[in-house]
Order: structure tokens, then C-alpha cells, then sequence
């Protein structure tokens, strides 16, 4: 699905410039894909437009690269494909940078780093155990971290994958899964702060393997791509330095989600 470059633009510079801190300026445009489910993150407002960190941090990162931006909704699994099949440059949806998909994309980044939670109903009695989660059916986002690390960690429990988390969410409370894996901040923010999620609570404690969630969360681009990578290098930089990325995490985040210090 595509938004028209003028609304998707102007939503998310005006999103950006509500924070006092960008200046637009236009040159090239890049197109730059991501997965709108996934508050805070990515989401699409009320009006339909989409907002998130992710989203704010692409046009912030645009705008310091002195590009135009527009930004493509994709599926998360037709992701790197749709990258690799030059549908867009860049993909900006919170994916980790793991050794599997270094083999097919590069990534600029990390730009952030988040460890996994499990997440039930309140009194399910659940451990973050392998013995505790043995038969157990968990719902993750299909073809992620969180599915391989309990692939992993948990051979014993039965893995369910979905399209997208609202569906993780959905078939949780109607009893068809027994719990979820997924990163807190999103889980948190999106599920257990809203009426839906009243009921749901995190279990256990965090989560983090680097052989399989890599060093952190960053922006694959295609291996022949490499100049792209550098600009997205510098311009994290950029705004690393220049406050712009502190005012775009305290607007979504009461901590500091940049984790790799």
C-alpha cells in the first residue's frame, strides 16, 4: 500500500516540526517502507495518517540527509523482500539487525535497542521457563526475533505466528494463544495501557539473545547500497548530537529507548 508523497510528507514534517527542530529542505526523495501496527512505533492516527517514533525518526533523518521522504506501508514478511525487489530504499520498522538477514541486506544503525518480553492474562501462573512455557502456545509477529528466539530457548512450546501484533493481541484475548512475545515498550503501549489489554500483564523477566536479535534495532538497505547506509549512518549521527533524537524519544517514551550506551 502507498500514501501519496504530499500527505505522508506533510504529516510527518508537521509531526516533526510540532517538536520546534526541523527546518524541511527538499532533495532527493527516498522511499522508505515500514509496517503500520506496531504503536508506539508505527500506527496509523485517527485520520488515518501515520504516526510513531519510526516515523518521526524517518523524517527526521530525511530531513538530515536533505531528502524528501515517502514512506510505503508493506506487510511485515514482504519487507526485505519488497526492498531487495527495489520497491523502496530503506526500510524504517523497528527490525533488528541479526547475522540471517545480514546475508541478503546491509543495515545502517543500530538506532535503538530493546530486550523481549513475554506478556499472558493476569493469573495465568506462566514462567519464562522452557519447562514453564512447555505446550504452551505463544503468539508472535511472524518471521522476527521473538519467533526464532523461542524456536530456541523454547523447543518445548508451540509457536503461533501472525501477520501483524494487533492479530497476537486479538487471538490472546479470545483464549487462542496462551501468552505473547514481543519488545516491552510496544506491548506495553500498544496492548496492556488500553481497555483491551486491561486483563494481560508482562511475565518473567527480559529477554535477549545476540546471536539471534543481533546488536540492536537499524535500517536495512540493499548490500550494493552502501552510500545510502553511510548517509543513514551520519544523519543518526546528526541527530544523536543535535538533540533532535532526544526530543522525538521524550515525546513517545518516558526513558531513554537508545539502550546502547
Amino acid at each position: 500500500m502507498m500514501t501519496s508523497i504530499f500527505r505522508v510528507f506533510r504529516t510527518g514534517v508537521f509531526a516533526v516540526l510540532s517538536l520546534g527542530m526541523i527546518t524541511p529542505s527538499f532533495g532527493d526523495t527516498l522511499k522508505i517502507a515500514t509496517e503500520a501496527f506496531y504503536e508506539p512505533f508505527a500506527y496509523k492516527a485517527a485520520d488515518g495518517s501515520l504516526v510513531g517514533f519510526d516515523i518521526d525518526i524517518t523524517y527526521a533523518l530525511c530531513d538530515a540527509m536533505g531528502a524528501d521522504c515517502e514512506i510505503i506501508e508493506q506487510d511485515w514478511d514482504g519487507l526485505i523482500p519488497g526492498l531487495l525487489a527495489k520497491k523502496y530504499d530503506a526500510i524504517i520498522a523497528s527490525m533488528s539487525i541479526t547475522p540471517e538477514r545480514q546475508k541478503v541486506v546491509d543495515f545502517a544503525g543500530p538506532y535503538y535497542k530493546e530486550p523481549s518480553k513475554f506478556y499472558a492474562r493476569k493469573g495465568s501462573g506462566l514462567s519464562d521457563t522452557a519447562e514453564g512455557l512447555a505446550g504452551k502456545t505463544i503468539g508472535v509477529l511472524r518471521a522476527t526475533t521473538f519467533e526464532k528466539y523461542i524456536q530456541k530457548h523454547f523447543p518445548d512450546a508451540v509457536i503461533k505466528g501472525y501477520p501483524t501484533q494487533e492479530e497476537v493481541y486479538l487471538d490472546l484475548a479470545a483464549g487462542r494463544v496462551d501468552a505473547g512475545m514481543a519488545s516491552g515498550t510496544p506491548v506495553q503501549k500498544g496492548f496492556l495501557d488500553k481497555e483491551a489489554g486491561k486483563d494481560f500483564e508482562f511475565f518473567g523477566g527480559t529477554h535477549w539473545d545476540e546471536e539471534i536479535h543481533g546488536i540492536g534495532t537499524g535500517i536495512p538497505v540493499r548490500k550494493e547500497d552502501a552510500a545510502l547506509r553511510d548517509r543513514l549512518n551520519a544523519a543518526i549521527k546528526t541527530i544523536r548530537g543535535n538533540g533532535v533524537y532526544q526530543k522525538i524519544n521524550d515525546k513517545y517514551f518516558s526513558f531513554d529507548i537508545w539502550g546502547l550506551d
